[in-house]
């Protein structure tokens, strides 16, 4: 039987593996989502697409995320852990920016700008939309509907560079 879930630790080209999948199949589910009209569930599925896909591709440069995240942590379960695996397995939201404006060096400047681009969705997914642009990015749904598009779009041409590489 295989896996599901294989962290990085234990084996990280399966990992990468795993995470691509999940990236296309994420935006794919957005996208049909997006089809049915449900805007704030086709934000969130292209969030979790985009999170990782940054999540394999900074497994793929984990020594440049260990040189910025140090030392060992504890996990959930206990067991001491790299701080740069869990910030790799978990992909925080918190951490999100941060791992990509790293990844800037290897990758340029698109993956902050679509890294925006899904925080931007993030927080509508939660907010919905805002005509007075307060508590959401979002004013109107044509706008949603652009963002999750584009951004599925790009996950799935970011999965089939990062699979080639």
């Amino acid at each position: 039987m295989a896996l599901t879930h294989t962290p990085p630790w234990l084996d990280t080209s399966q990992y990468i593996k795993l995470r691509l999948e999940e990236a296309v199949q994420e935006a794919e589910l957005a996208l049909k989502f997006l089809d049915q009209g449900l805007h704030r569930n086709a934000s969130g599925k292209v969030f979790q697409a985009w999170k990782a896909m940054i999540s394999a591709a900074a497994a793929k440069n984990r020594e440049l995320i260990a040189r910025h995240y140090t030392g060992m942590v504890r996990d959930r379960t206990g067991k001491v852990r790299s701080r740069a695996d869990l910030i790799i397995a978990l992909m925080p939201t918190t951490r999100l920016r941060e791992v990509a404006s790293m990844l800037e060096e290897v990758y340029g400047k698109e993956l902050i700008h679509l890294t925006d681009m899904a925080l931007n969705l993030h927080e509508f997914q939660y907010n919905g939309l805002d005509p007075e642009g307060i508590v959401s990015r979002y004013t109107n749904l044509n706008d949603v509907e652009k963002d999750v598009k584009y951004l599925a779009e790009k996950t799935i041409e970011w999965v089939k560079r990062l699979s080639q590489a």
